[in-house]
């Protein structure tokens, strides 16, 4: 509707373009529509073009996925080259062409970034989260699964200059060890949501140190971290009261005698009781669900 509106106006009638940019159709309009059709709106007329570049300019948060994984390199470059006010960076279907020459300018002008997702960006290197971590102070949320190049020495830049962080997600980030993770959680201590999931280099030491220093911990996700045992579980469960999920499948030296502190409290976990795995178990092997009767 809005498009007919737009391409049906006409000069003596007045038009759209006669309201305030800046006042009216960036906030109040523009924001409404899909990112994809902005892009063809420049195509309409040089006004139209000068609006949209005022709109990408002041544009608060740029998601990728609304245009697509065809993006190409210099259209992303042209889009967010007057940009310096962006809040939000979702980059996660990037990852065919994006490098530190396209993301280092953007992070650099933009010093109010809270939340960035880069999961799987792959052709990236240690100098794109170095540069996340000295000019995003008030970054809140990072999202950096699978993407191997993330080491230690890039980690510790973050911790030290990112310490408002709530949110990690390191999944499979496979450089990482015990104690790089130890640094992060030492000086990020307001984490509420962590992953480490897919990373063999991980053990107890990193989630003991993990609970003691995070106790706003909510969400931990330790998905295939096969180094970590009970004893870690358990120290988190003593110095995380606030912890609502926990994911610990394929975490083969962690038994029901160290998560079940956890059940009784109403943590949600990715693994069944031992006597619903059996059951499932049974089930799956004669093909019908056994009427047990497992009232005491």
């Amino acid at each position: 509707a809005l498009w007919c509106l737009m391409m049906s106006v006409t000069p003596t009638r007045g038009c759209l373009l006669d309201l305030p940019w800046e006042d009216i159709l960036v906030p109040h309009i523009l924001c409404h529509l899909p990112l994809q059709q902005l892009l063809s709106l420049q195509r309409v007329s040089k006004s139209f073009q000068s609006l949209i570049q005022l709109y990408l300019a002041n544009m608060r948060c740029f998601d990728s996925s609304q245009i697509g994984p065809a993006i190409p390199r210099a259209a992303f470059v042209n889009l967010l080259k007057d940009n310096e006010v962006l809040q939000q960076l979702a980059l996660q279907n990037c990852s065919d062409w994006l490098t530190d020459q396209e993301l280092l300018p953007v992070i650099g002008q933009n010093h109010h970034l809270h939340q960035i997702q880069l999961k799987g960006c792959a052709q990236l290197s240690r100098h794109a989260l170095v540069a996340i971590s000295l000019s995003c102070p008030n970054l809140r949320q990072l999202s950096l699964a699978h993407c191997e190049w993330v080491d230690s020495l890039s980690l510790r830049s973050l911790a030290d200059h990112c310490k408002a962080l709530e949110a990690v997600d390191l999944t499979a980030c496979r450089q990482l060890k015990d104690e790089a993770i130890c640094y992060l959680v030492q000086k990020c201590s307001r984490l509420k949501s962590l992953s480490l999931a897919v990373n063999a280099n991980v053990g107890d030491v990193a989630v003991e140190e993990t609970a003691k220093c995070c106790p706003e911990l909510e969400h931990l996700d330790l998905t295939g971290c096969l180094r970590v045992k009970n004893d870690s579980i358990r120290v988190l469960a003593e110095y995380c009261p606030k912890l609502r999920s926990l994911k610990v499948k394929h975490c083969h030296n962690v038994a029901e005698s160290s998560l079940s502190v956890l059940r009784s409290r109403g943590v949600e976990l990715d693994v069944e009781p031992p006597l619903q795995r059996a059951l499932v178990l049974l089930q799956d092997v004669v093909g019908f669900a056994p009427f047990i009767n497992l009232q005491i």
